[in-house]
């Protein structure tokens, strides 16, 4: 026959507090030893001599003293159980609660409860459930706040920062994405003392397997370490065995009152999140499991085999292969290039890598203030919030140097009119003059108004609304009268006739190179 299933380690309800239990003046509990702090996992009621062989940990045990003849005796056995606390009733055995039981609690930090005559086991029992059950309910609706608070997070333009800062909110503590290393690349909250941090760092390594590759070597435990949703645990094989030693999903650990845990993320990244708390609230890891789906969604680099060759081929144009042979590797095409800014924030990688997702490709290159993007030419392009693009039209493998260049001209049309997404146009004037020469020629024709961006951002305004006052005064937030003013200026530093549409055509091929 099969083992028997063991007992489980907690009951499927969460602990309540003994405190809260105190609380309740209908029951008429009293504390006459011990903390008040213990929690609850069981109720109990046993009037044997020694209660240790039927405890499981965690339980109010209820007694009326029948059998009580050593009371130290009988309270080490329950603390050596793991008892949370005694109920004893003073009816019909004691009228009291023996002093001497009193004492040896006392001197056990066990916490000892009066139950008086009126108030029978069975109510205490009932008590404990429906608290249980307030706190099974606080916690389902926690979590339940919680997802769709992260949904939402996920769903902005930028999503990672988006999803901490949720999180940190929702636990009420510092929720960050660290490295491999440790080092922090985001974070939200508010930090934990330096030597919190630190310990959080140590975690990061303790769950990332790429420390494993850099050092060779590592433990697969860690201060606390456990194992997260989805883990498969970590490796037992010993030095010289050939085995290679797994991260655990998770580790967790706990440094002057704070409470730490790392989990690793998914997606070949190795990311790892972070979180520091103050305490552990029920349903904290549940929705801190859910973060970490949310995260390694959108922070995998999303490569199917595919997309891995294409990066290859990338790899070899970059090391001076000819366009035509790396064509094969690349697909036949046809590619689209994107060229995407986000305005007043430089983005960083993971921004870009969540661009490159939002749009479907994994081809990404983040290069200072500009994200490049490839993607098949069947891709539908959006514009995404946020964000401002410039796509070029579909190329052929040997044509996307053209097409790097149209997305680039398409980027600074949309930046200069002020649209999410511009597309490539048919080569025009404009197109044919070289940007360096024409950037030249736009600093010196510009140059008395270069020193006021009120100026320069008016004019640029009111050209792309073909001269319409009350439109630019609405588009920059000013009276109109602020808008003629501010042109009738322009026109006087510039000495030119803003009347004219060959002067207004020029002004406005100048502002796009500035």
């Amino acid at each position: 026959m099969p083992d028997p299933a063991p007992y489980p380690a907690a009951p499927p309800a969460p602990p309540i507090p003994l405190a809260a239990l105190l609380a309740r003046e209908d029951l008429g509990l009293r504390l006459v030893a011990g903390p008040e702090d213990a929690e609850i996992q069981w109720v109990h009621t046993s009037e044997m001599a020694d209660p240790y062989p039927y405890l499981l940990g965690g339980e109010l045990l209820l007694t009326a003293g029948v059998l009580l003849k050593d009371p130290e005796t009988y309270a080490a056995r329950v603390v050596e159980a793991g008892g949370a606390a005694i109920g004893f009733g003073v009816a019909p055995v004691h009228d009291t609660v023996p002093p001497a039981l009193v004492e040896a609690c006392e001197r056990h930090g066990l916490p000892l409860v009066e139950v008086p005559p009126q108030t029978p086991f069975t109510a205490i029992a009932r008590a404990v459930w429906r608290l249980m059950a307030q706190v099974r309910h606080q916690e389902l609706r926690r979590v339940s706040e919680a997802q769709q608070g992260l949904a939402t997070a996920a769903a902005r333009p930028d999503p990672v920062p988006a999803v901490l800062q949720q999180l940190a909110s929702r636990l009420g503590g510092w929720a960050v994405l660290l490295a491999p290393d440790g080092s922090v690349l985001q974070s939200s909250g508010r930090p934990p003392s330096r030597e919190a941090r630190e310990a959080l760092g140590r975690l990061a390594r303790v769950v990332s397997p790429a420390a494993d590759d850099e050092t060779g070597s590592g433990s697969g435990t860690g201060p606390g370490s456990g194992t997260g949703p989805g883990d498969s645990g970590a490796g037992t094989g010993g030095p010289g065995d050939g085995a290679t030693r797994r991260a655990p999903a998770s580790a967790t650990d706990s440094v002057a009152g704070t409470h730490l845990a790392a989990y690793a993320l998914g997606g070949g990244e190795a990311l790892v999140l972070g979180i520091a708390t103050e305490g552990r609230e029920p349903g904290g890891h549940t929705v801190a499991g859910m973060a970490v789906v949310l995260l390694s969604l959108l922070t995998a680099p999303h490569q199917g085999t595919d997309a891995t060759g294409r990066s290859a081929a990338l790899v070899r144009l970059l090391l001076g292969a000819e366009p035509a042979d790396v064509a094969p590797a690349l697909g036949p095409g046809p590619w689209v290039v994107v060229h995407a800014t986000r305005p007043g924030e430089p983005p960083d990688r993971i921004a870009a890598s969540s661009l490159g997702a939002a749009l479907g490709s994994a081809l990404v290159d983040a290069n200072g203030t500009t994200v490049r993007i490839l993607l098949t030419g069947d891709r539908r392009i959006e514009p995404q919030p946020g964000w401002t693009l410039g796509v070029s039209a579909a190329a052929d493998p040997a044509e996307l140097s053209a097409a790097d260049t149209a997305a680039a001209r398409a980027l600074r049309r949309a930046e200069a009119t002020r649209e999410p997404l511009a597309r490539q146009r048919d080569a025009g004037l404009a197109e044919l003059v070289a940007p360096g020469d024409a950037a030249v020629h736009a600093r010196g024709l510009l140059a008395p108004i270069a020193g006021t961006p009120a100026l320069t951002e008016t004019l640029r305004v009111w050209l792309s609304l073909h001269g319409s006052w009350d439109r630019t005064a609405v588009a920059l937030g000013v009276h109109r009268n602020t808008v003629r003013q501010r042109i009738a200026r322009c026109a006087t530093l510039l000495g030119a006739d803003l009347d004219d549409a060959d002067v207004r055509m020029e002004l406005w091929f100048a502002l796009r190179y500035v």
